[in-house]
């Protein structure tokens, strides 16, 4: 894949955006410049059933409309329905090369906690790795141990090429860190679902990352 698309990766469902309109938000962001975003439709109030596949069909046409990929987390029955761009999972969501088989041609995304689920998931033929959680969250119930950036520098020091995107608690603070320690972009929930201005919060993000993948390619 082209690891441009994970520099500044928004994740959210109708869960994470508060009392706003989620494809309000969704839009904001994308004006905001997000390069790739993932329907993570999970959580205390999360949509279900048609509701569920509705708003989907919604954000994916919005996503198009900008030029952005849409990813859907976990769900391969949903994202099979929505036709979408391709699918991220966990450790426990199924096999990755039963989902790299049914996902021929599409993205597939795998998180990976260290060096060894990402040479696995690497074998398997998923086209980035999800590495977190980099800092503590509160968007996610179901946490693993947070190791930092330091747990993607080991899995490049590990030979392991394929593009990196951060994920957990990163802000416009730590952004910089997460892309200097081997990581080709950020993965964002609340930093930029709850941000007072979505698009402005994208902005800001992306220019961080930017930077630091400049510096680091001389």
């Amino acid at each position: 894949m082209n690891k441009e698309l994970l520099k500044l990766y928004l994740v959210m469902g109708s869960s994470n955006c508060g009392s706003g309109d989620p494809l309000s938000v969704l839009e904001s962001a994308l004006k905001g410049g997000i390069t790739l975003f993932q329907y993570r439709e999970k959580g205390t109030g999360a949509r279900s059933g048609q509701e569920k596949i509705k708003l989907g069909h919604e954000m994916m046409s919005m996503c198009r409309t900008y030029g952005v990929p849409f990813i859907v987390n976990d769900d391969v029955e949903l994202a099979l329905i929505l036709k979408a761009d391709g699918i991220h999972i966990g450790q426990d969501d199924g096999s990755i090369t039963e989902t790299r088989k049914r996902f021929a041609g599409k993205l597939l995304g795998v998180s990976v906690h260290n060096v060894q689920e990402a040479n696995d998931a690497m074998k398997c033929g998923a086209d980035y790795l999800g590495v977190g959680p980099m800092y503590f969250t509160n968007s996610k119930s179901d946490l693993h141990e947070v190791k930092g950036p330091e747990v993607i520098k080991e899995i490049r020091a590990a030979g392991i090429t394929l593009p990196i995107v951060g994920i957990g608690g990163i802000d416009k603070e730590r952004a910089g860190s997460v892309v200097e320690s081997g990581a080709d972009g950020i993965a964002v929930i609340s930093a930029i679902s709850k941000a007072p201005c979505s698009t402005a919060a994208a902005r800001e993000m992306l220019y961080e990352v930017e930077k630091k993948l400049h510096v680091t390619k001389k």
